[in-house]
Formats: structure tokens, C-alpha cells, sequence
């Protein structure tokens, strides 16, 4: 591709000027995107940064705006992450997931804008998914439901936001459009196999319900049968009412639940109290939010290999 040496747009500058020198120094970890010698690609979060970094290959320099163990949906944004943005050639992130990146992108002046959520069909969720509507299950699903935008934890709709960025980079950088091309469908054959993976796992177990801290495997548990049970709602810093937490307790009791499943990025503390309340298990069960030294796995699909072990131990595969 021919590379694209960009002074430094006005807004950018009025940004790093706005947030002083003392927040540049203090995000020194942050590295540069713009101005290689590659397609300069800008990801929101580590499930985003991984699909670029597949589908791109050698021609492609990725950077994340969200640090390796820092929670993506509450982020914040630096002067210094704003100006490269604006000196990127392509960003790549989940409308309504993270506002503050939401507001960086419609300012930015990039042509190449990738909003994973375009590119598959998102749902309303709400701390109950799954068609259990059980009886003993009287608290009405007391969280609203909203858009769940943890596409990536569904293989399939995953696979279908691959295929829609090696597209956008094609387009954007026709140059190498054919190794992108052969590079997506490698990631989506990958993508098919853990589908089934999942599929063969998950289609012969004691129950069906599992119960969660955080709403994020809704699209997960629609794909393979199965029904999340999550004492927050989407936003995995709130929290539940005392109802929420009795109908759980009924529920894991009803439905032969054995375990309550945490994460690594977010307090473990609720539960681990529910669990003791009601004599269960905890283990993680990763959302693949970001990858640190606490994470079951180095990349995606390890990571997901190891949640289909801990849910296949959770709900008794037989």
C-alpha cells in the first residue's frame, strides 16, 4: 500500500491540548498507531484488536484503545489514544458499547470507520436469556432489557463480524485485498470449528441453566440451548436487587445449577456470597473482554476453549 504521512489534524491537537501534558505522560504505556509503514488499524478492545490482527496479518498495525485487565465498558479515553485515532487509517470498535469511543469516532475525520455491530444482528437482553421463563423464577427479569453487545462470544456472529471487517479491509486497502481475503476465510473455518465444538459439547448435559455475575453470555447460551441466569445485567458493575438474588437461589436449587460463574476483570465478591447462601460452586466463566495473566487461555480461542470445559463440568455433560 502506499503509506500515508498525515499531519496532525486540528482536532487531535485540540484534544491532547485540552487533556494537558500530565495525562500524556501518565498513559506513556499507550503505543502510537499512526504513521507506519502498515494499515494503521485503531481497535476498541481486545475481541476487536484479535479480528484485525488475524484478518490483517503482516499488513496491518493494530492498536487498542483498552488496556490489557482494564473493564472495556466504563472506558475512558486519553489524549493521547484520541490523537492517534485521528492519525489512523481505520478504526474498528462496537457502537454503544464504550460511549467514550462512540464520541472519539463521530468526531474523527477517518473514511475507514468499522462498527462491528453493523455488521451482525444484535438482540435485547435483559439478566434472563434462554427460554427458561421459569415458574420459581418470579422476579420478571427486574434488569431492562437492552441491546447485548457481546457478539463475539457467539462463534457464528463472530465469524459473521470477521467477514464484514475483511471486507472493509479490502476496500480500504486494496493493495493487499487478496491476503485479506484468505486470511478471513482461515479465521472464520476456525470460527465454524469451535461452533461445532460447542455444539457437540454442550448437546447432552444434566441441565440447561447456568447462572453468571454478568449478562454477557446471552447470544451464547440462544446458540447452544441453553439459558444464562445473570445476577447483574449487562453492565457487569451493577447490582442485583435482594429478589434477584432469592429467585437465583430457588432457581439453582430447582434446576440442579451446581455453579455460579465469575470473571477475571470484574469483583468476584457477589458471587461468592450467592454461592456460599446457597451451598454452589464459583468459576470463570470468561467474557474475553481482555486477555491477562489471570485469563484461562492467550487468545480467543483458547480462552473459549476453556469456558466450553467449565460449563461442560457446570451443567453435567454426560
Amino acid at each position: 500500500m502506499n503509506v500515508r504521512r498525515r499531519h496532525i489534524s486540528a482536532i487531535a491537537v485540540a484534544a491532547t491540548t485540552a487533556l494537558g501534558l500530565g495525562t500524556l505522560s501518565a498513559c506513556s504505556t499507550d503505543t502510537a498507531a499512526a504513521n507506519t509503514d502498515r494499515f494503521d488499524v485503531v481497535a476498541a478492545f481486545y475481541p476487536l484488536q484479535y479480528l484485525a490482527e488475524q484478518i490483517g496479518g503482516d499488513h496491518v498495525h493494530v492498536t487498542s484503545l483498552t488496556q490489557p485487565g482494564q473493564e472495556p465498558h466504563d472506558l475512558e479515553i486519553s489524549a493521547r489514544q484520541t490523537a492517534a485515532l485521528q492519525e489512523s487509517d481505520a478504526v474498528l470498535y462496537l457502537k454503544n458499547l464504550q460511549p467514550a469511543v462512540d464520541d472519539a469516532v463521530s468526531q474523527s475525520e477517518l473514511k475507514t470507520k468499522i462498527d462491528a455491530a453493523s455488521l451482525t444482528t444484535l438482540e435485547k437482553h435483559g439478566n434472563e436469556v434462554g427460554g427458561h421463563a421459569a415458574s420459581h423464577d418470579t422476579s420478571e427479569n427486574d434488569e431492562p432489557a437492552g441491546l447485548d453487545p457481546h457478539i463475539w462470544l457467539d462463534p457464528v456472529r463472530y465469524a459473521q463480524v470477521a467477514e464484514g471487517v475483511g471486507k472493509a479491509f479490502e476496500k480500504a486497502d486494496p493493495d493487499n485485498a487478496a491476503d485479506y481475503r484468505t486470511n478471513t476465510a482461515a479465521l472464520v473455518k476456525k470460527l465454524d470449528a469451535l461452533d461445532a465444538e460447542f455444539k457437540t459439547g454442550l448437546a447432552d448435559t444434566r441441565t440447561k441453566v447456568f447462572i453468571t455475575t454478568h449478562a454477557a453470555f446471552g447470544y451464547l447460551a440462544e446458540r447452544y440451548g441453553l439459558t444464562e441466569e445473570a445476577i447483574n445485567g449487562l453492565d457487569p458493575e451493577s447490582e442485583p436487587s435482594a429478589e434477584r438474588v432469592k429467585d437465583l437461589e430457588k432457581m439453582a436449587k430447582a434446576d440442579g445449577v451446581t455453579t455460579v460463574f465469575y470473571e477475571t476483570l470484574v469483583s468476584d465478591k457477589t458471587a461468592k456470597t450467592i454461592a456460599a447462601d446457597a451451598n454452589l460452586k464459583t468459576d470463570v466463566l470468561d467474557p474475553i473482554e481482555g486477555i491477562t495473566k489471570k485469563s484461562r487461555g492467550t487468545n480467543y480461542f483458547s480462552v473459549q476453549q476453556a469456558n466450553l470445559k467449565a460449563l461442560r463440568t457446570a451443567l453435567g455433560s454426560k
